[in-house]
C-alpha cells in the first residue's frame, strides 16, 4: 500500500507539473539574415552572374586608369626632376584630367550596379518565396515569429497566436 501511495503522489506531481507546463506558453523568436538567403538563392542565377560580371568589368576598368594615373605621376615627377616645367604642367594637367574621368566614371558605375542590385534584391517573386518558406520553417520549429537581422524591427512573419490586437482594443474600449 506504501508503494501505491508513492506512484499515486508521483503520478500526480507529473501531472500538475505536466499541466503547468502546457499552461505557459513559451514565445520563440528566430531571425533570418535575408542578404544571406538571397546570395544563396540566386548564386547562380543569370541576373546576378550578369551582375558579378560587370562589377569585374568596371573594376577591371578602374584598375587600368588607376595604374594609368600613377604612371603619369612618375611621368611628371620624372620631368620635374630633370627641370622640365612645360612637360610637368602638361602631365599634372593631364592627370586632373583623368582623375576627374576616373571619378566620375566610377560614380556612374557604382549608380549602375547599385541600380541593378537593388532591382536584383527588390525580385517580387524571390520575396513571396521567401515569406512561403518563412512560414513553413517558423511553423514546422514552433517560432512565433522571425525578424530580419538587416531591417530594424522588421518582422517577416509571425504567428496569429502572438498577435494581442483584438485585447488591447478591448481593454482600451473598456476604460
Amino acid at each position: 500500500m506504501n508503494t501505491m501511495k508513492k506512484l499515486t503522489v508521483i503520478f500526480s506531481a507529473c501531472v500538475f507539473f505536466a499541466a503547468g507546463a502546457f499552461a505557459q506558453q513559451i514565445t520563440k523568436f528566430g531571425v533570418v539574415d535575408t542578404a544571406k538567403v538571397y546570395n544563396a538563392y540566386f548564386r547562380n542565377s543569370s541576373a546576378v552572374r550578369n551582375y558579378e560580371r560587370r562589377k569585374t568589368e568596371y573594376q577591371e576598368e578602374i584598375n587600368k586608369r588607376t595604374e594609368e594615373l600613377r604612371n603619369l605621376q612618375q611621368r611628371k615627377l620624372s620631368y620635374q626632376d630633370s627641370g622640365d616645367e612645360a612637360n610637368a604642367l602638361r602631365m599634372e594637367s593631364e592627370i586632373t584630367r583623368k582623375t576627374e574621368y576616373l571619378r566620375e566614371y566610377t560614380n556612374a558605375k557604382n549608380t549602375e550596379l547599385a541600380t541593378m542590385q537593388k532591382s536584383l534584391q527588390d525580385s517580387n517573386s524571390f520575396y513571396r518565396k521567401l515569406y512561403d518558406v518563412l512560414a513553413k520553417v517558423a511553423e514546422a520549429d514552433g517560432y512565433s515569429m522571425i525578424l530580419s537581422l538587416q531591417q530594424n524591427n522588421a518582422i517577416l512573419w509571425y504567428s496569429s497566436s502572438v498577435d494581442v490586437t483584438d485585447q488591447v482594443i478591448a481593454a482600451l474600449g473598456s476604460d
